[in-house]
């Protein structure tokens, strides 16, 4: 990707300049804010402007450090955050004017909650002089309390009380987003008291707040054993592995112990789908090699870290959970532990850190069953399939089987490409046949799973990860809901590419009506099909429809020579390709609306 340059119709950024008026050791309220965000790294602010944050974007302009990245739509703009955030693994900001501008966003954060994303969300509101007169977008208490509304969704949400707290409790919202399990925070900015003056000193971020690396010595100590005198272990790893960075840390344990690993759907691609001991994914989307290996009942001891083996991993809890000695779970949050299933052994830890001090306590005590677990896996491997209907694969019907196109798909990417799964079908597919070789290469928001926060998330992803391809995979469905956001990358000159499944509707929706009901109830198809190539086009990208597998392959091939402009591909697929998966959800569903299990650990509360 090349390197961002200013266009001759972007304004040219300011100097930083002095504060006339203030005292030594004072800035303006929005300064220190963006002073402190500075020392935090953050190089992006998402967002869209309005009158309640002119104070704010007056000090960012005046700065000149932190780019800008101009939405058009909050809610894309807090998906673009939470994406940013989850490639670097850092702190992502994004913001909104006051009002509607704070409620548009929501959604976005909700995701970032709910998949565990530091994202700090700053809105605008009216100048403190004016609360109750029913000003314009007043959303304190006297109107849409937009602190309120943020409080189930964030981690913390707060209005700034006065200007003097003002940069502690920036400091206190960042300390909270990245403290134990990650998550957004918000503060709401009364107009008046971002010019305000403050006393400020620059703080270095370790000396306000500290990385999370709790580990229980004794916990690790009890897991290593009974993980060193297994037959049949196993290891599933879910999102909590890749928030933490201990993607190498899982590498590592798994060849130590030669233990066998399946990972969650949203934790896919932590653990490299090219390695040996992997069985693929588990659950929604999962592969057959993973639901056997569970199914087969010899697993002894269960390793489960980061997870908190929710509907997605388990089939609607239908897939047995069930080894024969021991069920160990690994998370930071302690309340995700023993959430679903009754547990053996529960450790509150850092994933990473525990993952190494277990791979350091099991060298050499699993040597005299490696041979073994390898001819285990090796002979599940020759009689079970990784993938269902194979035969899709290599299908040159026209219009294009949708497995065809993930197989065009990997081939054109690099390795280290990140891929942005959106919800519906492209979950499935992406999930199911897309082959997963790096780790946080792979994403997919299945928290709240929330249609449309690929589309825009992935300009926040390419934008944390600069010479390296971002590609979403999304429905027309979920691009219609945020499409326009392909400006935004036009704006930034970002290469992103968005493959788009066209089968002219909700497909999950339409596929799942006929499935459970016999019928479509016609309530998610379109009437007029979109011409997404078209609008793309609109918007100064790169328009592409295709309809055969060549077609396809030439398109991602030109798309991946360019360097600044982005590309949207109209992926014209045939409608009546049932996503293989679809059908066991629907089974579990019905199952589990039935009361029915086929667990013989059953999943707490039911």
């Amino acid at each position: 990707m090349a390197a961002r340059e200013l266009s001759a119709t972007e304004a040219p950024v300011m100097p930083r300049v002095a504060h006339s008026g203030f005292a030594p050791g004072e800035l303006s309220a929005a300064h220190a804010l963006l002073d402190i965000l500075e020392q935090e790294g953050v190089e992006f602010i998402f967002g869209v402007p309005g009158g309640a944050l002119a104070g704010f974007f007056e000090a960012l302009r005046a700065r000149g450090s932190i780019h800008f990245v101009l939405a058009k739509h909050e809610g894309g703009a807090a998906y673009m955050a939470a994406a940013y955030a989850r490639v670097s693994r850092t702190l992502a900001v994004c913001c909104g004017t006051s009002g509607p501008g704070a409620t548009n966003a929501i959604t976005g954060i909700a995701g970032a909650y709910s998949d565990s994303v530091p994202v700090l969300m700053l809105s605008g509101q009216v100048a403190t002089d004016v609360f109750g007169k029913g000003a314009i977008q007043e959303s304190t208490t006297f109107g849409v309390d937009t602190v309120n509304l943020f409080k189930p969704v964030t981690k913390l949400s707060t209005m700034i009380p006065n200007a003097t707290r003002f940069p502690a409790l920036v400091r206190s919202a960042i300390r909270t987003a990245v403290a134990g399990r990650p998550g957004p925070v918000h503060l709401s900015m009364p107009a008046d008291m971002l010019r305000q003056r403050v006393q400020h000193t620059t703080i270095p971020p370790h000396e306000y707040r500290s990385a999370s690396l709790v580990l229980d010595q004794a916990g690790i100590a009890r897991a290593a054993q009974l993980l060193a005198e297994a037959r049949h272990p196993c290891i599933l790893a879910g999102n909590g592995v890749t928030a933490s960075g201990g993607a190498g840390a899982l590498l590592e344990l798994a060849r130590e112990a030669n233990i066998p690993v399946v990972t969650s759907p949203k934790g896919k691609g932590v653990f490299p789908e090219t390695e040996p001991l992997s069985l693929g994914v588990l659950g929604f989307g999962g592969h057959p090699r993973a639901e056997e290996y569970f199914a087969s009942g010899d697993i002894d001891v269960l390793l489960v870290v980061g997870s908190s083996l929710n509907e997605f991993v388990t089939n609607a809890w239908s897939i047995p959970i069930q080894p024969r000695t021991a069920l160990i779970q690994i998370d930071i949050d302690p309340t995700s532990i023993a959430k679903n299933y009754a547990v053996d052994l529960g450790i509150v830890s850092d994933a990473r850190r525990a993952l190494q001090e277990l791979a350091l306590q099991l060298r050499g005590r699993r040597k005299d069953v490696g041979d073994e677990q390898r001819r285990r896996i090796e002979n599940l491997s020759g009689s079970t399939p990784r993938h269902l209907v194979p035969e899709s694969i290599d299908s040159d019907a026209v219009p294009l089987k949708p497995q065809r196109m993930i197989r065009e798909l990997r081939a054109a990417l690099p390795d280290d490409a990140l891929l942005f799964v959106d919800n519906g079908n492209s979950i499935i597919w992406g999930t199911h046949y897309f082959e997963a070789r790096r780790p946080n290469t792979y994403f997919a928001d299945l928290g709240l799973a929330s249609m449309g926060s690929a589309v825009a998330g992935v300009i926040g992803g390419a934008l944390a990860a600069p010479g390296r391809r971002a590609v979403a995979l999304v429905g027309d469905a979920a691009f219609a809901m945020h499409g326009f956001e392909v400006h935004t990358a036009v704006e930034q000159r970002l290469p992103v590419i968005w493959l788009v499944i066209n089968n002219s509707g909700h497909g999950m929706v339409q596929q799942g009506d006929t499935l459970m009901f016999g019928e479509s109830l016609r309530v998610a198809e379109f009437r007029v099909p979109l011409d997404v190539a078209a609008t793309g086009r609109a918007m100064g990208a790169r328009g592409v429809r295709v309809q055969a597998p060549d077609e396809l392959a030439a398109a991602l091939h030109d798309a991946l020579r360019e360097e600044e402009q982005p590309t949207v591909i109209d992926v014209v697929i045939d409608p009546a390709e049932l996503a293989p998966t679809l059908v066991r959800r629907v089974q579990s569903l019905r199952k589990a609306l039935s009361g029915k299990s086929v667990s013989t650990r059953p999943p707490l509360g039911g």
